[in-house]
């Protein structure tokens, strides 16, 4: 067989450009610690390495979900602090002026303090998060969520919560909906209010009452009619949802129980011919209005025992829609406060799955040095050896042996 010394040179520069060409990708490999330099090198693991790497790119996304969810959470938390706080000053307040050896002026005072911790209620229910959000206004997280009225507060919010991905397959709500917080606030004592009515002239204060057999109870309208003839006092009990009269003439002492359809409470004092009191459903009423009507019965002068029966019962009101409220915002709390715990279990474990996002990305792209530099090593000796090789060769002639 006889070979030309154009295939000689044209086999020996190939093969040195093969080994020169597997040097090359071995010292690029132990240089950037990549096994996996194209995908051409290892198809399979190519697309798995992808799969992991955006799996681990949606995870690190996660996390910064998770840490503007904690920042947004946390500055709720603390605006609700301080709104329990809010709460507790007013009632202390309330309870002060029912002191009965305070002045108009004395009262006056705590009306003018009433009114600005009414400010104050208004400035945290428009609070708003890092990024001028307001906290409670639902989905309008622009739309500043409470105008002051003159009775009440206006809220120009929804019934929304904003939701941030903190996880593939949770979503976790920042923020709460004023209405919720601020206005879906039960009165009475959650089922039924008992009032007393507004042109009452006795000394008649009522108790907050409770339901003693729910099995009976209507969802009606009732009315307690007094009257009074010499030094006998009765009352009358109608339902006035139906216009219908359930009893007469019954004989009332103070501080006794005064049941009605599976309802009990008892009113104290004297009350005078003709005063009544209403017994209606349980509502909503805003926290605003709470406070403004309560402004409201302290701000009023007291010139009698009427006026000072009055007091009584608005403050006695005003207490049991302020321990609502306090119940109210207390229950949101707790619930912001269970969502910051879960943020911190997704944390760990997203820190987790992101050390298992790097070890197998690690094993399906790192390099193996060891083995990776005794290739290079072995790879040099076989490139020297066909350079030297290639030369000898191609270096032949029939000249040398004339």
């Amino acid at each position: 067989m006889r070979i030309s010394t154009n295939t000689v040179y044209e086999q020996g520069i190939t093969t040195i450009q093969r080994q020169q060409e597997t040097l090359l990708k071995t010292q690029q490999q132990v240089s950037t610690g990549r096994r996996i330099l194209t995908p051409a090198d290892d198809p399979v693991a190519a697309a798995r390495a992808l799969e992991v790497s955006q799996a681990a790119s949606a995870n690190a996304q996660y996390a910064v979900n998770r840490n503007s969810a904690k920042s947004g959470l946390g500055l709720e938390e603390g605006t609700l602090q301080s709104l329990t706080s809010l709460i507790q000053d007013v009632r202390t307040a309330t309870l002060s002026a029912g002191n009965p050896i305070l002045s108009n002026s004395d009262r006056a005072a705590i009306a003018a303090e009433l009114r600005g911790h009414r400010d104050q209620l208004t400035g945290l229910a428009n609070s708003t998060d890092g990024t001028g959000q307001y906290l409670f206004s639902g989905y309008q997280g622009n739309t500043k969520p409470f105008t002051l009225t003159a009775t009440s507060a206006q809220y120009a919010g929804d019934q929304g919560q904003r939701l941030v991905q903190v996880g593939a397959a949770r979503q976790i709500g920042i923020g709460d909906s004023g209405s919720d917080i601020f206005e879906r606030i039960e009165t009475g004592n959650g089922v039924f209010v008992l009032a007393a009515g507004a042109t009452n002239v006795g000394s008649g204060v009522s108790s907050p009452g409770s339901v003693v057999n729910p099995a009976v109870l209507t969802g009606h309208n009732y009315q307690i009619n007094f009257s009074v003839s010499g030094s006998a006092t009765t009352y009358d009990v109608v339902d006035t949802t139906t216009s219908t009269t359930l009893s007469t003439g019954n004989a009332y002492t103070s501080g006794s129980a005064i049941t009605v359809d599976g309802m009990q409470f008892d009113i104290q004092g004297s009350p005078a011919n003709g005063d009544r009191f209403t017994i209606t459903p349980s509502g909503n009423q805003s926290l605003f209005k709470t406070l403004s009507d309560l402004i409201g019965v302290i701000a009023n002068p007291i010139n009698s025992a009427t006026d000072s029966t009055r007091l009584t019962n608005g403050l006695n009101a005003a207490l049991l829609n302020l321990d609502h409220a306090l119940d109210n915002v207390l229950s949101v709390r707790a619930t912001v406060g269970a969502r910051l715990q879960e943020i911190d279990a997704l944390d760990s474990l997203g820190t987790d799955l992101s050390l298992q996002y790097e070890q197998t990305l690690s094993q399906l792209q790192d390099v193996d040095y060891a083995k990776a530099i005794s290739d290079l090593t072995r790879q040099q000796t076989y490139f020297e050896a066909a350079q030297k090789s290639f030369l000898k060769v191609s270096s032949l002639s029939l000249f040398d042996y004339i």
